[in-house]
């Protein structure tokens, strides 16, 4: 198994593993660690089943359903992600970490390539390490204690699923869901503090006013997704993104209209940001 290192701030190809084949307990504690160092690891040539990749999401933490798209009728927590020909929205299509809306927000995200267009259609990732530790001290001391307020209902984000609610809905979701976290959370693993707001699910923070809460979060939003925070990721065939949702953020590029992309993700259970 080699590690190759994509960018300065985050992001590392693994080399040379096998996923179709069962991992040792050695290998999976060996894969977590490429994976908390890097925030997020990426491996090619992984023509896996539904069954193989539920095994290597199981390896890795305790795969959850998504709340708005249905899964797979015998494996509902894998869901399908894509963009048909006629489709002008991307889902996901803005910077983000998945579904800060909820108490518990995911641990991680898994994306499996299944067809892709003949250009365009990467993925971006941003460090939230990063970014919060090249705040100023005086910032990050004004953001500590801060409470970020997060929807789902956010309009830039909501309308990226529209495609899919109409075509893979889940009818028993509720319409929405709220949920508060700290703007700046502790990485429950490492330890490593992160910015934990998103342009698309952070509508305001507790105890500003308005105009106050877009004021700073205008700056955050921008800062945190600097080039030097990011790497890209270009797919192909049977390649497989795993990103840690605690500490960075992905924006699948939407530059690829008239083709088909179509993955598979799983989505791992968190715990309560701190």
């Amino acid at each position: 198994m080699k590690i190759k290192r994509i960018a300065g701030a985050l992001g590392a190809e693994i080399i040379g593993l096998n996923l179709t084949q069962a991992l040792s307990s050695d290998l999976t504690k060996e894969i977590r660690d490429v994976f908390l160092k890097n925030s997020v690891i990426f491996l090619r040539h992984q023509p896996l089943t539904s069954q193989q990749f539920m095994n290597f999401a199981t390896a890795m933490g305790e795969p959850i359903e998504y709340p708005f798209v249905k899964g797979f009728d015998d494996f509902p927590q894998i869901i399908e992600v894509k963009k048909l020909e006629h489709e002008k929205n991307n889902f996901g299509g803005v910077w983000h970490s998945d579904t800060t809306y909820l108490e518990k927000p995911p641990m991680g995200s898994m994306l499996l390539s299944k067809e892709i267009p003949p250009y365009g259609g990467d993925t971006l990732f941003a460090c939230q390490y990063a970014a919060y530790e090249s705040l100023s001290d005086t910032m990050q001391g004004l953001l500590e204690g801060l409470q970020g307020i997060n929807s789902s209902a956010k309009a830039d984000v909501s309308k990226t699923r529209e495609d899919r609610i109409k075509s893979d809905g889940n009818d028993s979701s509720p319409k929405s869901f709220t949920s508060c976290h700290p703007v700046v959370r502790t990485h429950p693993e490492t330890g490593r503090k992160a910015l934990f707001i998103n342009t698309a699910h952070t509508t305001g923070i507790e105890g500003l006013t308005d105009k106050e809460s877009a004021s700073l979060l205008s700056f955050l939003f921008e800062h945190q997704v600097k080039p030097e925070f990011t790497c890209r990721w270009s797919w192909e065939p049977d390649a497989l993104a795993f990103w840690d949702n605690r500490c960075a953020q992905h924006n699948p590029v939407n530059d690829y209209h008239g083709f088909r992309r179509v993955m598979h993700r799983i989505t791992l259970q968190g715990d309560k940001p701190f």
